[in-house]
C-alpha cells in the first residue's frame, strides 16, 4: 500500500514551517536516519531539521515506467515496491541502505550503468526544499539549471524531497557468466566490447590480483535450472572465482554485494561460515556493518591506519594504467570494476565532469592501510594519479584537494551562480567546504 500524496504534502508543509521558523541567517543541516558517507564530519552547532520521515514510495506506474518516491526512501524499499509489478529502477546502487535522494545528491552507479548512465540520469523530476523554506520543482524543462546542477551537490543547494525515477521491466532471474582474464590490457579491451553488446543487462567485474580478474555479465531470464543463495553462509564474490555460470533471483542479484558490503565484511571476521551461522541471516548486511563502523570510530584506542575508501572514474583508455598504479603503489584488492557512460550525450550535469558518451570504468576499492604518518598519504596519491589520467573521484569519502585544484575540476562559476539563485543566504555549506574541509 503506497503512502498517499496528501500525507506527503502534510509532511512537506510541516518541514517548511520548521525551516522558516529557524530564521534566514542560521546555517542548517539535516537529521537523517541513514548515511553512506565515509568521510569524517565536524560536529557543528547548526540548526538541524528532521527529514527522516520522507521515506515513502508514493506510486509505481507500470504504464509510464515511472515511480514517484520521497528522498529518504531506501533502494531496498523501492525495489520491494517495484518488483511487485515486475519492474526495477533503471539503476540500483549496490547497498540496501542507499537512499534515492542520496544517490542523486552524490553519484550513484551499478552494473546497469553501462547502459543507462549514473543514477541521476534515470531521474525525470525532482522537488527540492531550499534554504529559505520554499520548494521548487526541477526537470529538463522546468528550473533546468537546478535539475542539471543538483547531482553531486551533496545537499549544498537544497534537499530533495521527492523524485520521479525511471523503471525497466525485470524478469524473475538473472543469468551470470564469469570470464577470467590474466592480462590487464586484454581485460579492458574485452570490457569495452562487452559494453557495446546490447544483449547484456548488467556488466561489472572484479580484480583479485594482477593475474586474476573477471568480467561478469548478467541478463534477465524467465527460468533458471537452479538459483544460488549468497545471503547467508556463502559469500558472493568468492563464487566468481569458482564457477563460470550462475543463476540468481533478480532480487538476490540486485543485492548480491550487500550481504558482505562487497568483501568488507572480512574486516569484522564475518566471512567464516561458523560465525555467519551464529550471527544469522538477518544481520548479514550493510546496515549492520555501518553500525559497527560508526561504533568503532568512537573507541578511544584506534590503530594507526589510513582509511582508503574510494570510487574513482577513469576513461577506459587509461584504465590499464590506473589499475597498474593501484596494484603497484596502493596494494588494495579485490577491486570492483563498474563501466558506465552518459545516457544522454546532450545533457550536461555541471558537477559531474565526465565526457559525454565516453566509456569510463569506476574503480571501487576500500580498505585500511598502515599509516605513513602523513595525513592522507595514499588518498592524495590516488587523487593526483586520477587527475593525471583525466579521471574523477567520488566525493562521498575523504578528499584532500586544495581549493584551486578542486574548482579546476568542478565548474565553480556555474555552481556559484546556482548558490546565488537558490541559496543566497548561504544556509547550506558550499561544496568544497562540505566535501573537503568537512564543515
Amino acid at each position: 500500500m503506497y503512502a498517499n500524496y496528501t500525507a506527503y504534502s502534510q509532511r512537506r508543509e510541516k518541514l517548511v514551517r520548521e525551516l522558516r521558523q529557524a530564521g534566514q541567517s542560521e546555517s542548517i543541516g539535516l537529521n537523517k536516519s541513514t548515511s553512506n558517507l565515509f568521510r569524517p564530519r565536524a560536529e557543528t552547532s547548526k540548526r538541524r531539521i528532521d527529514v527522516s520521515q520522507f521515506h515513502h514510495v508514493l506510486s509505481v506506474d507500470s504504464h509510464s515506467l515511472l515511480a514517484e518516491v520521497e528522498g529518504m526512501t531506501t533502494y531496498e524499499d523501492l525495489v520491494n515496491a517495484t518488483l511487485k509489478h515486475h519492474l526495477l529502477p533503471t539503476v540500483v546502487p549496490e547497498l540496501k541502505t542507499i537512499t534515492i535522494g542520496g544517490a542523486v545528491s552524490g553519484l550513484g552507479i551499478e552494473s546497469s550503468s553501462f547502459k543507462y548512465g549514473l543514477v541521476h540520469e534515470t531521474v525525470e523530476e525532482i522537488e527540492v526544499l531550499l534554504g529559505d523554506g520554499n520548494t521548487v520543482t526541477g526537470s529538463p524543462t522546468q528550473n533546468s539549471d537546478l535539475f542539471f546542477g543538483f547531482p553531486n551537490s551533496y545537499g549544498t543547494l537544497g534537499y530533495v524531497l521527492k523524485l520521479k525515477v525511471k523503471l525497466v521491466p525485470a524478469k524473475r532471474y538473472v543469468k551470470l557468466v564469469h570470464r577470467r582474464y590474466s592480462d590487464i590490457s586484454r581485460l579492458f579491451a574485452e570490457l569495452a566490447s562487452t559494453c557495446a553488446d546490447p544483449h547484456f543487462d548488467f556488466v561489472d567485474g572484479v580484480v583479485f590480483s594482477r593475474g586474476e580478474a573477471y568480467i561478469v555479465t548478467g541478463e534477465f531470464v524467465d527460468s533458471a535450472p537452479y538459483t544460488s543463495d549468497y545471503t547467508y553462509t556463502k559469500v558472493y564474490y568468492r563464487s566468481i572465482r569458482k564457477r563460470e555460470l550462475d543463476y540468481l533471483t533478480a532480487k538476490d542479484y540486485i543485492w548480491r554485494w550487500d550481504t558482505d558490503w562487497f568483501w568488507c565484511s572480512k574486516v569484522f571476521h564475518l566471512q567464516n561460515p561458523l560465525v555467519r551461522a551464529l550471527l544469522g541471516r538477518d544481520l548479514l548486511n550493510s546496515r549492520t556493518y555501518q553500525r559497527i563502523m560508526r561504533f568503532s570510530r568512537k573507541l578511544p584506542f584506534k590503530p594507526k591506519t589510513e582509511s582508503v575508501i574510494q570510487d574513482v572514474d577513469i576513461p577506459i583508455e587509461h584504465a590499464p594504467e590506473f589499475l597498474d598504479f593501484l596494484l603497484r603503489e596502493i596494494g588494495i584488492a579485490p577491486i570492483w570494476l563498474c563501466p558506465f557512460k552518459t545516457y544522454n550525450a546532450r545533457a550536461r550535469y555541471i558537477l559531474c565532469p565526465v565526457e559525454p558518451q565516453q566509456l569510463y570504468v569506476n574503480f571501487g576499492f576500500w580498505d585500511m592501510l598502515p599509516s605513513t604518518g602523513q595525513d592522507g598519504f595514499y588518498n592524495r596519491k590516488i587523487e593526483r594519479t586520477a587527475l593525471h589520467l583525466r579521471g574523477v573521484k567520488g566525493l562521498y569519502s575523504s578528499s584532500f584537494y586544495d581549493e584551486e585544484t578542486f574548482w579546476n575540476i568542478y565548474d565553480r562559476e556555474s555552481y556559484q551562480a546556482l548558490k546565488e539563485k537558490y541559496d543566497p543566504n548561504r544556509r547550506f555549506r558550499d561544496l568544497y567546504e562540505k566535501t573537503v574541509l568537512k564543515m
